[in-house]
């Protein structure tokens, strides 16, 4: 009988890759490399294409691309002397490959290439890779390890599966999971089912930080072959996850052969793709079986703000801005956005403009000033009645006899516009937009007026969530300093543009607690209108609200791009033809 193999000492590197950065992301997994090998672990484990970023999207079209990022991963295979890591990259061979590369010894030793390729939602994979032909094996000592890349663990049964039955007791996954509400408590319940199903470790290794409309949350995590959380990093933060683990005693095996033989099951057979011995290792009084750190996850509110934190600090940051510049009108939108770019960048990172028209309300503007010297941020003050008298008299002729309307409306958000794009480009500071799903979802907003700008923080919070994150941000703040953040009518106010007299949102919309559970069937789950009807939603509502939503292609396709938060995002996830006449 064989020996069992003994502990095995786990690194997850939970690292923000930025797609492009070959250079900055080979400093980062070399750094790894070298903290994992300094906490004695055997094997470390780097994210789904680590080395590029993900996604790199049209990149790998460019064969120098794929070069220069093979050159990278020979280099970073040098370091590998008494560790072994595993690292994500695209390999190019007779086609390209999402693959995962095992270095050791100072080498590429083997290759596995990713079977599963997701095109679907956010995902293009099939337009860029071939797919992997089946699972693969590494014997790390006496420790026989299966490999997985994100989608492949997803899917139930094979390569894993395979890769249990061939003997592995320890189930890798490097992943890149872009990240929406509820998705990590979704991701995990997946692989402590898959480590019950294989009775095998599974250790997940996953990609932080923000890539322009995606996030990322990281949240890599070791589960035992009971299902047992036994490690977990934190979400949204780069870590090094370190846990010694115990790869079954005989027993488990057994167990899992008997299971094998009565399901009656054909496993397809595992090459092992290498064997690698690695130094003694240390002694068990040195280095006990651990359970491991395990950070808490974050509840559902705190979760999602973190993730607009996170993906509006990284778009900045990567895009090589210093500032953000946003108009603050006294609503809670831009209230909002306000709060998240001060906790993502600081408030000397951050400038505000208030800038009143003859319908602003004192109340608001009062209330815009009054966040603006809460958070600490530089303010800006522009009336924009002198511009609407010159646009005024501009068009007088054109427009005579004509009553004003919304052109008129409109005129004030695009001056607004203007004057933020002329901070921008004085300045080179980044316009953030400030409208919401809700908004966008409907055309409840201005081309080259409040659309304007570089990156629309919350595109994809409905309105309704606005309102739960802009309190939950306040409630925050008097928890930790004792007093109020958010001016309170900022938050109890109607909503309005104030672009006319005594306007409010319901002049033109339904409720928003109407108006976004009749969104969410219609734009994220894809119902049709009898559908919505039956689901007790009056028929004028709906009629109104497709007729909106279909209406307003054009403008989403022209809107920033902005923080995915839902599993149906505009742009990414949802792509409709602007000409299109279905109406279902």
């Amino acid at each position: 009988m064989s020996t069992p193999p003994g502990p095995l000492r786990l690194a997850l590197c939970q690292m923000n890759a930025t797609v492009g950065d070959i250079a900055g992301n080979e400093r980062k997994i070399s750094d790894g490399i070298a903290a994992a090998r300094g906490q004695q672990a055997e094997l470390v484990l780097f994210p789904e294409l680590a080395l590029t970023g993900y996604p790199p999207e049209d990149l790998l079209l460019k064969e120098h691309f794929l070069q220069d990022t093979r050159r990278a991963l020979d280099r970073l295979a040098a370091e590998t002397h008494g560790i072994v890591a595993l690292v994500g990259f695209p390999e190019r061979d007779d086609d390209v490959y999402n693959a995962l590369a095992v270095l050791a010894d100072g080498a590429v030793q083997g290759i596995y290439r990713k079977n599963y390729l997701p095109n679907y939602g956010v995902f293009d994979e099939q337009r860029y890779f071939a797919t992997g032909d089946g699972g693969a094996l590494i014997e790390v000592g006496e420790v026989k390890i299966g490999l997985t890349i994100c989608e492949d663990i997803w899917e139930p049964g094979a390569p894993a599966s395979d890769e249990a039955y061939a003997g592995a007791s320890v189930i890798v996954n490097l992943s890149a999971s872009p990240y929406h509400a509820g998705k990590a408590v979704e991701r995990e319940r997946m692989l402590i089912q898959r480590a019950r199903d294989s009775m095998c470790v599974v250790a997940f290794c996953g990609l932080v930080g923000g890539q322009d409309e995606l996030v990322f949350d990281g949240h890599s995590l070791v589960v035992d072959h009971r299902g047992e959380v036994i490690a977990r990093a934190g979400q949204f933060t780069e870590e090094l996850l370190v846990a010694t683990v115990d790869p079954l005693a005989p027993r488990t095996y057994r167990l899992r052969d008997a299971r094998h033989r009565a399901a009656g099951r054909d496993a397809r057979p595992v090459p092992t793709i290498a064997r690698l011995e690695l130094p003694e290792t240390p002694a068990d009084d040195e280095h006990p079986l651990t359970r491991g750190p395990i950070a808490p996850l974050l509840e559902p509110t705190a979760e999602v703000y973190t993730a607009l934190v996170c993906g509006l600090r990284d778009y900045v940051r990567k895009n090589g801005f210093d500032r953000v510049v946003l108009g603050l009108s006294g609503g809670v939108d831009s209230a909002l956005v306000a709060c998240v770019a001060v906790d993502a960048l600081g408030p000397d990172g951050v400038a505000v403009a208030v800038m009143p028209s003859p319908y602003s309300s004192q109340e608001t503007q009062a209330d815009a000033r009054q966040l603006a010297d809460n958070l600490g941020v530089e303010r800006y003050e522009f009336n924009i009645q002198p511009a609407m008298r010159a646009y005024a008299s501009t068009l007088a002729d054109t427009f005579a006899g004509r009553k004003p309307d919304l052109t008129e409306e409109n005129l004030q958000a695009r001056i607004r516009g203007n004057l933020l794009m002329a901070l921008s480009n004085k300045f080179g500071w980044l316009v953030l937009a400030t409208g919401n799903k809700s908004e966008m979802s409907v055309g409840y907003s201005t081309l080259y007026g409040d659309l304007a700008g570089g990156f629309a923080v919350i595109k994809d919070c409905p309105k309704l969530r606005v309102y739960e994150l802009t309190r939950y941000r306040d409630a925050l703040a008097r928890e930790t300093t004792g007093r109020e953040l958010v001016p309170a009518m900022i938050i109890d106010r109607p909503p309005s543009a104030e672009l006319r007299p005594d306007q409010k949102d319901e002049d033109s919309l339904p409720p928003y607690a109407v108006l976004d559970p009749i969104l969410d069937g219609y734009v994220e789950q894809d119902l049709g209108r009898d559908q919505l009807i039956l689901r007790g939603f009056r028929e004028q509502d709906v009629d109104k609200v497709i007729a909106l939503v279909d209406r307003a292609e054009y403008k989403r396709r022209q809107a920033p791009p902005g923080i995915k938060i839902t599993s149906r995002a505009f742009g990414r996830d949802r792509r409709v033809p602007i000409t299109n006449k279905y109406r279902g």
